[in-house]
C-alpha cells in the first residue's frame, strides 16, 4: 500500500443495546475521516450516544455501486473512512461488499473492528452444534422460493442459519414444516439484546405452535437455525462413484479381494461393500 493511501474500517456497531460498543470503535470512528453509513439518520443516533461528531455520509444498497469509487479515490488522497450498517457488522446481510472488494483490488488497508453480529450471537446462544454451519442470509421472500431453498438444505449435517422477518415468520415455519420432520431440532433468536430478547430451542413442531399462538414469538427480527440431519447408518448408500469401482473390481477380483481393494480406494465402509457385492453377484448369476 502506498504511504499516502489512507484505511478503510469495516466497523461492527450494536445490534439492539447501544452499550455493546467497542472502546475501539469509538475511538475509530471519532478519528477517521468521514463515515459511510447505511442510513444517516440511523446513524446519527448512536453517534450522537457516543459523542461521535465525524462527518457521515449514505452508502446503501441503491447507490454503493456507484459510490464506492469516489470512496475509493479519496482514500487514496490519504482520507481514513469507516464503514458501518443500521446494525452489527457491516456485509453480513449489509450493504459494503462492493467497496470492501474494490479496496482490496486498489491496494488499500482494510481493517476489521470486530463487534456485534446477530449471526454469532444467536448461535452462540442456541444449544444447536456450531462446529460447523451454513449462513443463508436473508432468504427469499415467496413460499415456493423458500421450500425449495429447504428442500436443497434438508439433509445437509450441518446446522444451518438464515435471517427472517417478523412479517414472514409464521410463513416460514409452515414451509419448513412441509419438508422437514416435526422432530427437528431448531432454535430461533429474537430481539438479540433488546428488551423483548427471547432464545428459544424445541422441535420444528413445537415451535411452529408457540409462533402460531403467541403474538409477541411474530414481533422483532428473527435468527433462525436449524440443526443438521443425522445420517442413518442402516440406510446409507455407496456413492455412484464408489459403486463404479466397485463393479469395476468384481469384474477382475473375487468378492473378497474386490471389497478389500474397494475400501482402501474409496474410504466406503467394508460392510456395505460387501453386501453390495453380494448383490451384485448374485444379480449376475439370475
Amino acid at each position: 500500500m502506498p504511504d499516502q493511501y489512507g484505511t478503510l474500517y469495516v466497523v461492527a456497531t450494536p445490534i439492539g443495546n447501544l452499550a455493546d460498543f467497542s472502546l475501539r470503535a469509538i475511538e475509530t470512528l471519532q478519528q477517521v475521516d468521514l463515515i459511510c453509513a447505511e442510513d444517516t439518520r440511523h446513524a446519527r443516533t448512536l453517534l450522537q450516544h457516543h459523542g461521535i461528531t465525524t462527518h457521515c455520509i449514505a452508502l446503501h444498497q441503491h447507490n454503493e455501486d456507484h459510490a464506492a469509487q469516489g470512496i475509493i479515490e479519496k482514500i487514496q488522497q490519504g482520507i481514513s473512512i469507516a464503514i458501518i450498517s443500521d446494525a452489527g457488522t457491516p456485509l453480513i446481510s449489509d450493504p459494503g461488499m462492493p467497496l470492501v472488494a474494490l479496496a482490496h483490488a486498489s491496494n488499500i488497508t482494510v481493517a476489521p473492528i470486530p463487534g456485534a453480529c446477530a449471526l454469532i450471537a444467536a448461535l452462540s446462544t442456541s444449544g444447536l452444534p456450531v462446529t460447523q454451519f451454513s449462513f443463508l442470509g436473508f432468504i427469499p421472500r415467496t413460499s415456493s422460493a423458500r421450500r425449495n431453498l429447504f428442500n436443497e438444505k434438508k439433509n445437509s449435517t450441518e446446522t444451518w442459519v438464515f435471517y427472517e422477518s417478523c412479517h414472514r415468520i409464521a410463513d416460514c415455519m409452515n414451509d419448513l414444516a412441509s419438508v422437514l420432520p416435526p422432530d427437528r431440532i431448531i432454535a430461533i433468536a429474537r430481539e438479540i439484546t433488546k428488551m423483548h430478547e427471547t432464545i428459544i430451542k424445541s422441535s420444528l413442531q413445537d415451535m411452529r405452535t408457540l409462533i402460531e399462538t403467541d403474538n409477541n414469538m411474530r414481533r422483532g427480527e428473527f435468527v433462525v437455525m436449524i440443526t443438521g440431519a443425522v445420517i442413518d447408518k442402516k440406510e446409507e448408500g455407496l456413492t455412484e462413484q464408489q459403486l463404479k469401482t466397485l463393479k469395476a473390481l468384481l469384474q477382475e477380483c473375487t468378492i473378497k479381494t474386490a471389497v478389500s481393494l474397494a475400501v482402501e480406494i474409496t474410504g466406503a465402509r467394508k460392510k456395505l461393500l460387501y453386501q453390495t457385492a453380494l448383490e451384485l453377484s448374485s444379480n449376475n448369476q439370475k
